[in-house]
Parts: C-alpha cells; structure tokens; sequence
C-alpha cells in the first residue's frame, strides 16, 4: 500500500495530494501551523487522514519544544497552549468531525493529566505525543475491520443467485492516500480483492477536486486491482448496463449523524438515489469516530464551501513537457470567464437512501422501524479479522 503519513520520533512527512498522481514528493510538516495550511490547502484530505495529521502536526511541534527545553514547567499553562493550538487545528475543515472528536479526546487527555498531583508542562507534552502516535496506529487496524466487514457483508447481501464476485463503485477517495492506510470504502474494495471475489472496481473520476481520477485510479493500478475509471455524469448509465451487474456502490464519509443521514463529498447523494431506482445496495464505510451522536440528522452539518477556482479551473502535466526532475504543472481555465460559482464540497445523503453503515465493529442496518440504531455501534466490541 501507498504510504501517505509518515511519522517517527517527532518527524512528520505526508505525501502531497495535490500533485498526485504525477509527481510524488513529501511535505515535512513541523507545527500546528503547517499542519493547518495542509489540511486547508487539501495536500491532505479524507477524514481520518485530517485528524490523523492534525493530531501528529501538533505532537511534531511538541516534540521539537521538549528537545529545545522550551516547554512551560506549568502544567495548565502547557495545557492552555495545547488547547489553543487544537481549537486553531479544528478550523482548517470544519464538515469532517474526526478532526473535532480528536482534538476533544486529546484535549480532554490533557486536562485531566493536568488535574494530577506533581503533573508539569513535560509530562503532558509526553501523554498527548503517545496518544497521537496510537491514534495513527488504532486508526489502521480499524480500517482493515472495516475492509473485512464489509467485504463479507456485500458477499451475503448483494450478490446474485449463484455469482462469486462482486462489481463495487466507489466515489472520492477513500483509501490510503485517505487514512492512515489501507482505507475505508476502498478498504473493502481491498480485502474482496484479496479474498478473490471483487469482478470489477469502478471509481468515479469526483468533481471537481478529481480525487478518483487523480488518487483513487492512482491507488487502484497501485496495488494492481482491476478497476475502471467513470466520470460521475455516468454513474446512471453504468447502473443500467445488464451486462456491468454492479452490486453495491460504497462510500466513506466526513460525518454520520445519529440518525444515519452522511455528509460525504459532493455527488454522494445523487449516487444513494441512483442506486435506489437501480436497486443496487449503496453503503456507507466510516470509522466510529466519524458517526456524531451529537449531531441529530443531516439538517445539522455544516457543508464547507471551497473556492469557485477549483471548478472554473484545472490542474495536470503539459502534454509532452517532461522536464529534469519532473513534469511541468499547468493550470488551465475551463469555464466561461465572469460566470458564478456554486462549489459546496460536500452533500447529505439521507438516511431512507443507506443500506448499512461499515464499521469496525460491524455492519448496522435499518431495524424494523426503518431507523438506524448508531448508539448501539458504540456498545458492540471489535471482532477480531
């Protein structure tokens, strides 16, 4: 698998996402403060990845404060630094909750290391390192449970009679280059493939950022998995074609409501629709920290606006200018020049259009009453794969 966050020791270096797939450079970061520009600029994006980033961009900065001997000797005034730089963290992109329940969960590690006879500013420094470092860690093996569960799922619910394998759509990018490896959406596409029961991968080329055609393609030739690149002005017709027989389309997400409603990047919800008419099984893949019990349904969530450039304009290699060390970059503008923009970066699918919710501790579903029962997910231990 690709390797897009590499950490040790204090020194972050991500991959930078912007220039894939043609060029492949890391980006060391050294603070909050890179870390935030990262993220905003999207050299890093997917929801777990932000967090992930987030989280090791600040133990970086920590890091180099304790070896310098800078560190406050005062636990709350340490404490109230890290604080700060988590709420500065959280405001590079605000739809993604796993951003928010990190920093939460970190902070409150902090506060209560702080309460503690004899603690100083050294001492938190070291507990919110390693609770960044086990983060990066859970979050891996969370996603191959995630692989692993929606794999079989998919093999007991939305095969046809006697069929072996499976076609699966897939929206965005959702992969390694999305997480801390291995992935949630594309991590189910990975574990079919290994258990030989994925037909056929298909990814949508998701405009206008273009993360399947730049990212997930990249990741799918990658790992040498047979898949099939679409523009999402076909989705439909793909859906139709008899002779395609795709079985379930499966998504990631930025944030689940309580009620099962997913904000996930822009033209997820048109595809939840498609998949309806066309009875095609249409899954969510997230982590448990990206389902919010606080945020009650879809109504809630804060849906990002991204700048009107990134649809009026378009970012790849000059056809046949390799130069030393590389190929030459150029923007080009592909809309009318004065038209206005409407760029929202991400949509709500409704809950009524969601078949099941992979997790890593298994697969929710619709009950009886037609509603999902996501506190339950937060009650159910993870099985081991």
């Amino acid at each position: 698998m690709l390797q897009a966050i590499k950490y040790s020791q204090g020194h972050l270096e991500i991959l930078d996402q912007l220039q894939l797939p043609f060029v492949e450079t890391y980006v060391t970061i050294r603070s909050a403060e890179d870390g935030w520009h990262a993220i905003k600029d999207m050299k890093v994006r997917g929801a777990p990845a932000i967090a992930i980033v987030a989280m090791l961009a600040l133990a970086s900065e920590l890091h180099s404060l304790k070896s310098e001997g800078k560190v406050p000797k005062a636990a709350e005034e340490t404490r109230a630094y890290i604080a700060k730089q988590l709420e500065y963290l959280i405001t590079s992109r605000p739809t993604a909750v796993n951003l928010s329940d990190a920093a939460r969960k970190l902070g409150s590690l902090v506060e209560s290391r702080a309460n503690q006879p004899g603690a100083d500013g050294d001492a938190l420094v070291t507990a919110f390192i390693q609770a960044a470092e086990e983060m990066m860690v859970k979050d891996l093996d969370d996603n191959q449970r995630i692989g692993h569960n929606g794999a079989e799922w998919i093999m007991a619910n939305a095969t046809r009679p006697g069929a072996s394998s499976v076609a699966v759509l897939t929206h965005c990018n959702t992969g390694s280059l999305a997480t801390s490896g291995y992935g949630t959406a594309l991590g189910v596409i990975r574990s079919l493939a290994s258990k030989s029961t994925l037909r056929h991968a298909y990814c949508t080329e998701t405009r206008p950022y273009n993360q399947g055609s730049r990212l997930t393609a990249f990741e799918l030739v990658h790992d040498k998995i047979p898949a099939t690149l679409i523009t999402d002005s076909m989705a439909a017709a793909l859906l139709a074609n008899p002779s395609v027989g795709v079985n379930a389309i499966v998504v990631g997400a930025d944030r689940v409501a309580a009620n099962g409603d997913t904000a996930n990047k822009i033209g997820t919800y048109g595809l939840a629709v498609l998949a309806k008419h066309h009875g095609v099984k249409f899954l969510v893949a997230a982590p448990l920290t990206t389902i919010d019990l606080a945020t009650k349904s879809g109504k809630d969530i804060v849906i990002e606006q991204r700048a009107a450039s990134e649809v009026t304009s378009i970012k790849g290699p000059r056809e046949g200018a390799d130069t030393v060390g590389g190929m030459v970059l150029d923007t080009v503008r592909i809309a009318a020049p004065g038209i206005n923009v409407w760029n929202p970066a991400f949509d709500i699918t409704p809950a009524a259009l969601i078949d099941g919710v992979i997790t890593e501790v298994g697969v929710v579903e619709k009950g009886p009453d037609g509603q999902f029962d996501m506190d339950g997910l937060f009650k159910v231990s993870a099985p081991s794969v």
